[in-house]
C-alpha cells in the first residue's frame, strides 16, 4: 500500500514511508553539504591539494542504494567516491581528515579524495584507475560467494569505464560464475569532459549486458525511488543465485568532471536543466506535499548537517600528519594475512 501521512489533507500517496524519505534527504543534504564545503576548502582555504571529484547532482544514486542494500553489501567504486563512503557510515570527520591528508583520515591520510576506505564500512574504494574496480568489484563478489553469504556487491563506475576493455572480460565471468555483484553505471553524460556519443558506437550502456544475456536496466539515477526499485530487483535476484545485473543510472554532476575542469564542453542552459530536477529538491518536495516534516524540522536537519562538516573541518585541521614510518605500511605485504600463501 502506498504510504499516506494523515496530518496534512494535501497529501499525495507515496510508494516509501515517511522514514524513507526523512532519510533520504539527510543523506543527500549531508553528501551536497559536505562536498561543497570541501571544495571550499580547496579552493578559497588551500587546506586540500591534488585530485578531487565532487558528487554533487548524483546523490539520489547513493540514497537510492543505501536503502536497497544491508550495511554488509560491499560498495566499491572510482575516484568520484566521497558521497558512497559518507553513505555506508564513514564518518565526515575521516573523510575531511583524508582529504587534508591527515593521519585520522579513512586512509591514514594516505589515498587522499580519489582513494577512501574503510573495511569496517563495508566500503572498499576509491579507485583512482579508470574501470580498475569493475574486476574488484567481481572479485569481492567472488568472495562473498567463496565464503557461503548472501551479501551483495555493488560495482559502482561511470560512463567513460564502461569504455575499458576490463569491463567485458568481467562480465563474461561475473555471468559464467553467476556472481553477486550488481554493476552500476552512473551516466553523467561525460567521460571528462567527453559525450558518450563521441566515444562510443552504442549510446545505451545498459545494452552492453546483452552479450552476456546479463539482466539489465537504465533508470533515472536523480530518483532515489527508481534507483532504490532497480537495486531492489537485482539484489534480489543476487541473494537468490541468479548472478549478476547491470543498471545504467543516468544522472548528472553540476560540477566539473574535477576541481580544475574549465567545462568548456556544456552550457549553463544544460546544467540549469538538470538542476531542475535536482533529487534533493525533488525528494524535499514529496515531503513537503505529504506533511512529513515542517519547515522547522527541515531547517533543523539543516543545522544539524552544518554542525557536522564544520565539526569534520576543524578536526582535519587539528588531526596529526602521517609519520614518516607509515610511508611503506599498507602497500604490498599483509604480516596477518588470513589465506594460505605456500
Amino acid at each position: 500500500m502506498p504510504y499516506i501521512c494523515r496530518s496534512n489533507f494535501n497529501t499525495v500517496p507515496t510508494k516509501f514511508s515517511k522514514e524513507t524519505y526523512m532519510y533520504w534527504y539527510e543523506l543527500m543534504q549531508f553528501i551536497r553539504q559536505f562536498e561543497l564545503k570541501a571544495e571550499e576548502m580547496y579552493k578559497m582555504a588551500g587546506k586540500i591539494r591534488g585530485f578531487f571529484h565532487a558528487y554533487v547532482g548524483q546523490e539520489g544514486i547513493g540514497a537510492g542504494c543505501m536503502t536497497a542494500t544491508r550495511q554488509e553489501d560491499p560498495f566499491i567504486t572510482a575516484y568520484r567516491d566521497h558521497g558512497l563512503a559518507l553513505a555506508k557510515g564513514v564518518s565526515a570527520n575521516a573523510c575531511m581528515a583524508e582529504l587534508y591528508g591527515k593521519a585520522t583520515g579513512c586512509a591514514k591520510g594516505k589515498g587522499g579524495s580519489m582513494h577512501f576506505f574503510s573495511k569496517e564500512h563495508y566500503f572498499f574504494g576509491g579507485h583512482g584507475i579508470v574501470g580498475a574496480q569493475i574486476g574488484t568489484g567481481a572479485g569481492l563478489a567472488f568472495a562473498e560467494q567463496y565464503k557461503g553469504t548472501d551479501n551483495v556487491v555493488l560495482c559502482f563506475f561511470g560512463d567513460g569505464a564502461a569504455r575499458q576493455g576490463i569491463l567485458h572480460e568481467t562480465f563474461n565471468l561475473a555471468m559464467l560464475w553467476k556472481l553477486p555483484v550488481i554493476f552500476i553505471c552512473e551516466n553523467n553524460n561525460y567521460a571528462m569532459g567527453t559525450s558518450v556519443e563521441r566515444t562510443s558506437n552504442v549510446i545505451d550502456i545498459y545494452k552492453l549486458a546483452d552479450a552476456y544475456e546479463m539482466p539489465a536496466d537504465m533508470v533515472d539515477g536523480m530518483s532515489p525511488e527508481t534507483v532504490h526499485d532497480a537495486v531492489s530487483r537485482a539484489v534480489k535476484r543476487a541473494r537468490e543465485g541468479g548472478g549478476p545485473t547491470l543498471i545504467e543510472m543516468k544522472t548528472y554532476r553540476y560540477k566539473g568532471h574535477s576541481i580544475s575542469d574549465p567545462q568548456k564542453y556544456r552550457t549553463k542552459e544544460e546544467v540549469d536543466e538538470y538542476k531542475e530536477r535536482d533529487p534533493i529538491a525533488m525528494v524535499l518536495k514529496t515531503i513537503k506535499e505529504n506533511g512529513f516534516a515542517t519547515d522547522e524540522e527541515i531547517a533543523a536537519i539543516d543545522a544539524r548537517i552544518t554542525a557536522v562538516v564544520e565539526e569534520s573541518v576543524k578536526f582535519a585541521e587539528e588531526s596529526p600528519w602521517p609519520d614518516e614510518d607509515e610511508l611503506l605500511k599498507d602497500v604490498y605485504v599483509d604480516a596477518n594475512y588470513p589465506f594460505i600463501t605456500d
